[in-house]
């Protein structure tokens, strides 16, 4: 198991650093609400770690569990050679056991920032059912999701604050892999109860997604 408890961000990534660019995020500000109301949940973060992240998270009197997934999937330890006329693969198995295996332990919220458009193909289908199988009926997820190809977007690391900002942080040079219609975010989201899109000037689309 990879990159859960983690409490600092990782230092050598590629192309990470920078500085931090607000944003408001009307995702954030919804499920803030929730977390400010609620005592002891656990919370599940999907993205290039954050000690900002954690010590917040904390504050509140959560716990919280850190799972960066694009800097894990992008290893070619991952990929199985090609063999006769069998293409090259993804070895989906061994990734969800080594970095999204929980032993046991249910979330309350999911966080998952633009995780899934950096993630390759094999990937997409297999990690929303591991999230689904991970997060408490009626639990919350926060996912962003890029509007349109854009070859300079960044892999960012994204900084909670006690406000409906966010603070947005190059984390590296990872290629943004995958852009969705919303029909192909909501047929993704198919096994889940409910999900809600929140409007943004920028390139991002928020969703609050209920288990």
């Amino acid at each position: 198991m990879r990159n859960l408890f983690s409490s600092e961000s990782s230092s050598d990534a590629k192309g990470a650093g920078g500085n931090r660019v607000p944003r408001h995020s009307s995702g954030w500000k919804e499920l803030l609400k929730h977390l400010s109301t609620q005592e002891s949940l656990r919370v599940l973060d999907i993205g290039p770690t954050s000690s900002t992240n954690i010590n917040y998270i904390t504050s509140l009197g959560h716990s919280i569990y850190m799972a960066n997934l694009v800097e894990e999937a992008a290893k070619p330890e991952w990929i199985i050679p090609a063999e006769g006329d069998k293409p090259a693969g993804f070895d989906v198995e061994g990734f969800l056991k080594s970095n999204l295996n929980f032993s046991g332990r249910m979330f309350d919220v999911v966080i998952l920032w633009d995780t899934a458009d950096y993630l390759p193909e094999p990937l997409l289908a297999p990690v929303f059912v591991r999230i689904h199988e991970v997060l408490q009926p009626g639990g919350l997820m926060l996912a962003f999701f890029h509007a349109a190809p854009d070859a300079e977007a960044s892999f960012n690391r994204y900084h909670l604050t006690e406000t409906d900002v966010i603070e947005m942080q190059r984390a590296g040079n990872y290629p943004l892999l995958n852009v969705y219609s919303n029909r192909k975010i909501e047929n993704m989201l198919s096994g889940f109860s409910n999900f809600r899109f929140f409007l943004a000037k920028d390139s991002l689309r928020e969703v609050i997604i209920t288990r």
